[in-house]
């Protein structure tokens, strides 16, 4: 026969999460990329994933999941008329797939990118595709995590954001390129 501990359990320590009595841990974040269209060179397949992994931490994201999918410009003209009802291509759709209730800390959703206008942009600006299809990648998380850039406020807080978070990241700021020439 042996005697019941009837101590306390000792508290977790700093460097352990909490833990709810019959929750599973969270999830940690997945990042899926699909290419509907050819890669880019140097190729955005293996890179893009683990930049924004690492753009979803600075953005304070641990866990969740992501799609990015890859398309030209017929594909994504076509999705951009069929879900938000506008002619023409565009550079990124996003569609949030979480719970209302998801923790501040999960992200969850598709994230439409366009390579072509990733293309055009990056020439014009004159930095690397890559970069631009980041920017776009980045762009889509931030609106899942629930920042828009419809009017004025919103449009220069959440542009400032992607390019802190490319600052970050090493890359420097890819959206306002007039920064750049400062």
């Amino acid at each position: 026969m042996t005697l019941a501990d009837t101590s306390e359990p000792a508290p977790p320590s700093p460097d352990e999460p909490p833990s709810t009595p019959g929750a599973p841990p969270p999830a940690p974040l997945t990042i899926d990329l699909s290419l509907q269209t050819d890669d880019a060179e140097p190729p955005l397949a293996g890179w893009l994933e683990g930049m924004l992994s690492r753009a979803a931490e600075h953005a304070g994201v641990t866990c969740g999941r992501l799609s990015l999918v890859v398309v030209d410009d017929e594909e994504m003209a076509q999705l951009h008329e069929q879900w938000k009802n506008v002619p023409g291509t565009t550079d990124v759709l996003t569609f949030d797939l979480a719970e209302p209730d998801a923790p501040d800390d999960w992200v969850e959703g598709d994230i439409v990118l366009c390579i072509d206008e990733a293309r055009r942009v990056a020439l014009d600006r004159g930095h690397a595709l890559r970069h631009e299809a980041l920017l776009y990648a980045i762009h889509g998380m931030l609106h899942l995590l629930g920042e828009d850039d419809q009017d004025p406020a919103g449009y220069e807080q959440m542009h400032h954001r992607e390019d802190d978070i490319l600052t970050r990241l090493g890359v420097g700021k890819v959206f306002d390129t007039d920064a750049n020439d400062a």
